[in-house]
This record gives C-alpha cells, structure tokens and sequence, in this order.
C-alpha cells in the first residue's frame, strides 16, 4: 500500500498503465490485421496455384504435368486439390490423412456449384463434412476456377486448405504480439522505476533536508545534480534554508534582546491574551504576583491575576484605550499602567507596566517627616532657651544659684542643638559622598575591649549586665578608628537606653575569611517588626516611649548606616519584641572609601 502512496508507484502505475493501454489498442489492431492478412494471404496462395494447375489443363500436352503439379503444390503447401469434368469425372491429389471434402459438395453446396453451373470463380470459406467420416466437419477455405478442357469438355479446379493452417499461423503471430508486449511492459516497468527513480530521489533528499531544517539544522543543503525543475527547486531550497536561518537568527536575537530589555527592567512587565490569561512576565511582575498569591494564601495558582488587574484589563478591553489603577499588595505600593495590544481589526491581548512606587511614597513621606521632626527636635530647645533667658531678664530668677541654674539649662540646651546640627552636618557629607577615613591599623580585640569599658559606669549604674565575647583574633582591620568607635558607641549607646534595669548587653566579636563581625546584642523591649526597614532612615524612631532618659535626635543609626557602609560593610538588625535586639556590623577586610 505504501508503493501506491508513493509518487515512485504512481508515476510507475500511470506509465504502465499508459503503455498498456496503447499495447492493448495496438494489439487487437494487430491480430486484426493478420487475420485478415494470412486469410488473404491464403486465398491469394489458392488463387495463384489453382490458375497454374486450370493453365496447364487447358493445354492439352501438360495434362499429366498438371496432375504432377496439382500432387507438388498440395505436398509443399499442405494445401488440397480436385479437378471435375462436366462428365462428372473427378481427380484428387494425393492426401496423407484421407481427409477430402466429398465430392458432393461441389455439386450441392450453393455458392461451390456455381463455378460448374455458371463458370464463376468463387472463393469462399465454410463448414464442410469430411469425405472418411461424414459426422465429422472443419471449416475450409475453398477457391473455384472454371477450366475449359482440349476436348471440349468444361470443368472447375478446386483448391482448398484447412483454416487450421492459418489459426496457425495466427497463432504464432498472437505468440509473437503477446511476447512483444510482455517485453514492453517490462522494460516499461524497468524504464518508469528507472525514471520515477530519478525524478524522486532529489525529493527524498528534500523531504530529509526539510526534517533536518524542521529540526532546526539549517546548515542541511540539497545537492544539485541536474539543471532541470528539480534542479531548480533544490536551488529554491537551499535559498530558502539560508533565508529561514537568517531569518531565525535575527528573530532569537531580538527575542534574546526583548528578554533581556525585559529582565533587567526595573518595573514589572505582564502582557496578557485577549482571554486575560498570563503569556509572558519578568521578575519583578513574578515577585508582585507571588506577594499576590503569598497574600491570599494560595502559592500554586500562578496564572491567577489580582481583581484589580482583571477589572482593568476588562476596562481596557471594553474602552480599548490606556488604563491605571494602583493596588497595595503585602505592604508594597503599585502603580500599573495597561495599554491595549491591536491586532488586524480588534483588541489582541494587553501589556501592563507595575512600577514599584514603596520607596518613592517612603521618600516622600521621610522628606515630609524630616521636616516635621526637624522642626521638632530645634522647637523644644529654642523654646527653652527663649523661656529661662526671659525668665533671667525679668528677674524672675532672685538668687545667683537660681540664675546659675538656669544658664546651665541654657547651655545644656544649646550644646544639644549643636549636636544636632552638627549630626546633620555630618549625616549630609556622609550621605553626599563627602565622608573622610583616616584609616589605621588597629587590633580588634584591643580596640573592642577600649570601646566597651567606657560603658561600664554607665551600665553599673542603670543596673545593666555589661558582657563581651571576644574571641582569639589575629589578624587586623584598617579602619577609621574614630569612625568605628562612634559607630560601637552608638549601639552600645542604644542597646543600654532601651534595656531595663536587670537586663544584659553583649558585645561579641567574630573572625571570618573576609571580615570581622561587630554584633550588639540586647535583652531590651526590641523593635515592632513593622518599624524593622526604616530604623536606619533619618529621624525614624519606633515607640518613643522605650527610650528612658533623655530622648535620641533620631540620627544615630542613619550615621552607623553610613560610616559602616564607606567601609565596604554592611550593618543589620534582628529584633523580636520584649525579647530583645541585635546590630550585627560587618567589615571586610580590604575594606575602602567609596
């Protein structure tokens, strides 16, 4: 069945059937035809030699040579032959096998009868009695011609042959047309899968190089052999390999350039088909919609959208113009931008761009902060200061102990301003870049040890555990060394103010491959995990009423953030609330300015 689906079996199946069809045609005109020409042939033979043998009876010397001749011609040409007077005499050649037509015949049969009754030469064929055996017939060809004797006696010569001779000889020419086609078709079966051979093995070779090409082997080419269609369909298949992989090449490039545009973007990029499902995302769209999925609680159904982004997208479907909505998922803020996609008539699908806007509604709100606690932290001391030097001009203070009092709030009050001036300053050069390190070599363990004694009045005297685990450190750190000890100063500072009476501070210091790690570690009231992201910003300060004493200007850890930082290192804070807090301050090694 496979040959018949084949283009080799049909092209073979066509020809042959061709070339058939034309034996066929050429073969029945054929036996026609000698038919019809042995037939002639044989009335011919039987014409020529009756009119030899009616030739020499009518001369009356050959007589006894035309009875030699009559007894040849019957011998050599298997043919028969009887001469008849009109005296009913009658004379037959010689018959091997006795079988003559009777004499009767001549005389009864309508058409044989009319050579001797009206002296016609006949030929004729037809279904005659053997003269041996009367039930048995044969069909004869018989010719007639009338003969004049020297005696003036008339009488006809009859020849006739057996038909069987010339279905004889027709059959060896049907033998010979038969063989003739047979070997026609054979070699036209041998010339058609010869031919069909040849026409389609550059298809096969084009039907494996289009699987290869399918494969993506564009380099697969079809070889050329002839000048021909084929040939030059192979042409227009090696140029069309060539320009798919041109083609390809330059569609992966800009698809590798799309994806890497797409995952380097900051903003979030998710572009929808026109039933709102998800086709391709970037990760900061997958880190929004796993915050998302995170929120309401189902983590597997990724190809989920939130309401919002579905009802815009159906806004945008339905107005087919620009959409924006913004949507808070886990604390975050985020504006999404969704914009129509076209096709050739309608609305395709959409693109929507989710810009993270946290950190810009942070900025905002620290610069309105900043103001407001700025102003705050100068009202209450200029507010002192204005009321007790008013309270010194109008005498409202008597005695020199009481004036002196209140020139020490002054000045106490004033020297806190100057610090929070001077912390701005400070704060302001860091975070421009304009920082200063006068680096040393300094021993850890010593330098650790220096710090942490400063704190022991302090600390004995808010009835506060002081501990350090130092352990063995033998290599050394270039630093700043005052900048690392106003940055130890201030979370000892902090863990000491915020920790209750009983409780314990813990200085440990660690040695790594890269670095030295600093970590502070309180038992105090600890920090809402909500405040946790923002304790390093200027002026940010959690619950106010943690803070025992005099309260902070809100600066300090923004200086640690940053003197730590110029160092190459990074800080950090872990806190669980009513347990207690830890800084943990990391510094490289080679570490270095900015």
């Amino acid at each position: 069945m496979m040959l018949w689906r084949s283009v080799v079996g049909k092209l073979w199946l066509t020809i042959l059937l061709l070339v058939s069809v034309v034996l066929a045609v050429l073969m029945i005109l054929l036996l026609q035809y000698f038919e019809y020409f042995h037939t002639v042939q044989a009335e011919d033979q039987l014409m020529n030699h009756a009119t030899i043998i009616s030739s020499l009876l009518e001369d009356e010397e050959s007589n006894e040579a035309a009875k030699t001749m009559s007894q040849n011609i019957a011998e050599t040409y298997s043919t028969k032959a009887v001469i008849i007077t009109d005296n009913d005499e009658y004379w037959y050649t010689n018959n091997n096998n006795g079988q003559d037509l009777p004499v009767s015949v001549f005389f009864e049969d309508h058409d044989l009868s009319q050579v001797l009754e009206a002296g016609e030469t006949i030929v004729t064929q037809g279904h005659y009695p053997l003269s041996d055996r009367t039930d048995m017939q044969a069909d004869v060809l018989v010719v007639g011609i009338p003969v004049s004797f020297p005696n003036d006696t008339n009488g006809a010569i009859f020849t006739y042959q057996s038909l069987e001779e010339v279905d004889r000889a027709m059959n060896r020419t049907k033998h010979i047309i038969f063989l003739a086609a047979g070997v026609a078709i054979v070699l036209t079966t041998i010339f058609a899968f010869f031919l069909t051979t040849r026409i389609t093995a550059p298809l096969r070779k084009m039907r494996n190089a289009s699987l290869e090409v399918a494969k993506g082997n564009f380099n697969t080419k079809v070889p050329i052999l002839t000048n021909d269609e084929i040939g030059l369909l192979g042409i227009a298949f090696n140029r069309m390999a060539r320009a798919l992989n041109t083609n390809l090449t330059a569609l992966n490039q800009e698809k590798e350039q799309l994806s890497r545009i797409l995952s380097s973007m900051a903003d979030g990029v998710i572009t929808l088909d026109r039933d709102g499902a998800v086709m391709v995302t970037n990760p900061p769209a997958n880190e929004f919609i796993r915050a998302w999925l995170y929120e309401q609680g189902d983590i597997e159904e990724s190809s989920q959208l939130p309401k919002e982004l579905k009802e815009l997208f159906k806004r945008v479907v339905e107005q087919e113009k620009e959409q924006m909505t913004e949507v808070d998922v886990q604390g975050r803020s985020w504006v999404i931008l969704m914009t129509p996609l076209y096709g050739q008539q309608d609305v395709r699908g959409a693109v929507a761009v989710l810009r993270d806007m946290t950190e810009e509604r942070l900025h905002d709100k620290l610069r309105k902060d900043f103001i407001a606690n700025v102003s705050h932290e100068l009202r209450t001391p200029i507010s002192m200061l204005q009321g007790y030097s008013e309270a010194i001009i109008d005498d409202v203070a008597s005695s020199e102990v009481e004036k002196k009092e209140l020139a020490q709030i002054i000045y106490e009050e004033s020297l806190r301003m100057g610090r929070l001036v001077n912390e701005l300053l400070d704060l302001a050069r860091m975070e421009a870049g304009y920082i200063q390190l006068n680096k040393e070599t300094i021993e850890v363990n010593d330098f650790g040890k220096r710090v942490f004694r400063k704190f022991y009045g302090v600390a004995k005297e808010h009835k506060i555990d002081l501990k350090d685990e130092f352990l063995s450190i033998d290599r050394t750190l270039n630093v700043d060394p005052d900048r690392l000890e106003q940055v130890l100063t201030n979370l000892v500072d902090n863990a000491i103010r915020h920790t209750p009476e009983g409780g314990k501070v813990t200085l440990r210091l660690e040695s790594s491959n890269k670095g030295i790690k600093f970590d502070v570690q309180d038992t105090g009231s600890g920090i809402p995990e909500e405040d946790l992201p923002f304790i390093f910003e200027r002026f940010y300060k959690a619950d106010k009423a943690r803070t025992r004493g005099r309260a902070g200007t809100g600066l300090g850890l923004a200086i640690v953030k940053n003197i730590v930082e110029a160092h190459n290192g990074k800080v950090a804070a872990h806190s669980k609330l009513n347990e207690g807090t830890t800084f943990s301050v990391f510094l490289p090694f080679d570490s270095g300015a900015f």
